[in-house]
């Protein structure tokens, strides 16, 4: 795999490819719904032997024997150049006047002209053209999904029971319902080593949320570490009282890197907080696949004498 930092899955990997980050190299800033395209000017040389994705991706090719048709005898700036290019053609298609590339890149963004006046939803539908729809109206119904005899998507809104809740039968033995929300201090798992998200940890785990009511019935307090627990799997955390979250519920980040007791050994407790160990693995639907993370019953207890979090140990470099 290739990676900046010493992340678990690099941990498992056979070869780790050292790469770049966003600072080491050039790239372009876009999305979408975005009014800007920013010109990311490289801030600092690689480190060491790090290498931007590209260079990887295009001198493995060569090695593979089709890098021509890979890398097409452009360099990063030649792709950028060459992306930039036909976005800006696209652009101009469409009624905007972005610079050349040149001036862009010395300019560091385009900002498109905002939209002046409100803007009404289903504007053109309101004003009689058709919807993406077989029938060209808003479906309450929908024939084409019904088509698809799936007993977990039925053709109109309706309420399933979910796989695991708080009114169902798993909850005598798990009675609390995990919620795992993105983190303030890191994005997903990205610069979990960092010091700002690593500041926020409690006896250098993440931290989960109780209600004062479920501390109060489980003889948790502020600090403690607790083992978060279903048939899945477990992980470790450390407890945050909280005076606004709802008895029943409990809450922790995404992201922490895991870090598991027995590397290698399916379903070894990860001393971390990483809720992943015991999310359902599986989709919303057969239709749209969506995540269900958020349907998760698990219990927790207070766990004495908890064992070193090894996340952010660094290998040992062997230079040969």
């Amino acid at each position: 795999m290739h990676e900046p930092f010493w992340t678990p899955p690099a941990k498992h990997a056979d070869i780790v490819l050292p790469a770049t980050t966003t600072m080491e190299r050039n790239d372009i800033g876009a999305a979408e719904l975005s009014r800007f395209w920013i010109a990311m000017h490289q801030v600092v040389p690689p480190f060491q032997q790090a290498r931007n994705d590209f260079d990887i991706f295009s001198e493995l090719a060569d090695r593979l024997g089709f890098g021509a048709e890979y890398h097409q005898n452009r360099d990063e700036m030649g792709w950028l150049r060459h992306m930039y290019d036909g976005a800006r053609k696209q652009a101009l298609e469409a009624g905007f006047d972005p610079p050349d590339f040149d001036t862009f890149w010395a300019s560091d963004k385009y900002e498109f002209p905002a939209d002046e006046g409100p803007t009404t939803l289903f504007a053109d539908f309101r004003a009689g053209a058709a919807l993406k729809t077989p029938s060209g109206r808003i479906e309450l119904v929908s024939e084409k999904i019904r088509s698809f005899g799936y007993p977990d998507c039925p053709a109109h809104p309706a309420w399933l029971e979910p796989a695991e809740w708080l009114g169902g039968p798993l909850a005598r033995r798990f009675p609390l319902h995990l919620l795992s929300h993105q983190p303030a201090t890191r994005l997903h798992s990205q610069l979990d080593h960092a010091s700002l998200s690593r500041q926020t940890k409690i006896r250098d785990r993440e931290p989960i949320q109780l209600s004062v009511e479920d501390a109060n019935d489980r003889g948790l307090v502020d600090g403690d570490v607790v083992r978060v627990f279903n048939d899945r799997g477990a992980f470790l955390a450390g407890v945050r009282i909280c005076t606004t979250l709802m008895t029943g519920v409990v809450q922790i980040a995404t992201g922490a890197w895991y870090d598991p007791a027995e590397p290698g050994v399916p379903g070894s407790l990860d001393k971390h907080g990483n809720p992943n160990v015991v999310t359902l693995d599986k989709g919303t639907s057969r239709l749209s696949q969506g995540s269900t993370a958020q349907t998760c019953l698990v219990e927790v207890e207070k766990y004495d004498d908890p064992p070193t979090v090894t996340a952010f140990e660094l290998p040992v470099i062997l230079r040969v």
